[in-house]
Formats: C-alpha cells, structure tokens, sequence
C-alpha cells in the first residue's frame, strides 16, 4: 500500500464562501502516480469544512451559504461571547471537515457535476490548509 500526503494552502476573501478545489486535487492525484485508491481532502481548522457540491454555476454554492445562515445565524450562540464566530464552528461541524474520494485509474471519482469545495466560515484568511492524502 502506497501513501502520499501533500498540504494545499489557499487565502480566501470572503466570511463565508466555498471555494473550488477540484484540480488542485486533480494534479495531487496524478502526480501522486496512484492509479487506484482512495484521496482524503481534510480541512485543517475548526471554523472550515470541505464539500462535494455540483461546480456548474455559482447558484449552488450560493443557496449553500444560504441555508446555512438561515439555520444557523451569527451573534446567537454561546461561543460568539468569546470571539463571535460561533456560527461558524457550528456550520463547519455540521458540513464536516472531509471528504473520501476513489481514484479510478489514476483519476478521482467525481461525476460530470461534482467538484470538491472548500468551505469558509470564518474567512477572510491569508491562509487556509488543506491536507490531501491519498492510498493506493
């Protein structure tokens, strides 16, 4: 079995956005020279997640920030007495922090529609982190 890790890094320039990382992870992927397997995208932080989501047009991501502030509003939550982004740790648990995805003849698994976003809750950020490891 073979295991490759890299770390990605990214800024981000809104509070909450999602970010499109597909071929980031792509060039991981087949720079890895893993030809079968799985990749795990791991977003280091507590106040961010990753998603696979439909990349054809920004109203997807949209309606995504969307719901989550219209379930989960900022300036209501315990946490937000400390440094106010208690809405933000909360959409980032709920999202999760990863994603698994197979790598199918040297290729990740997605569909046509499918690309890998990383999540921002608590931007903007000089620097975000983001772990890929792939096992093969």
């Amino acid at each position: 079995m073979d295991t490759k890790q890299v770390e990605l890094t990214i800024s981000t320039s809104d509070r909450e956005a999602l970010y499109d990382i597909t071929d980031d992870v792509r060039k991981v992927v087949r720079n890895s020279g893993v030809g079968h397997g799985i990749v795990n995208v791991y977003a280091l932080g507590a106040t961010a997640a990753i998603m696979i989501q439909e990349g054809w047009d920004d109203s997807v991501q949209n309606d995504v920030i969307s719901l989550l502030a219209k379930h989960i509003p900022r300036g209501v939550w315990e946490h937000d007495r400390l440094d106010g982004n208690g809405d933000a740790h909360l959409k980032a648990g709920l999202v999760g922090p990863s994603e698994s995805i197979p790598v199918i003849g040297a290729l990740i698994g997605l569909s046509a529609w499918q690309n890998i976003f990383f999540c921002e809750f608590d931007g903007p950020r000089k620097k975000r982190s983001i772990i890929v490891t792939i096992i093969g």
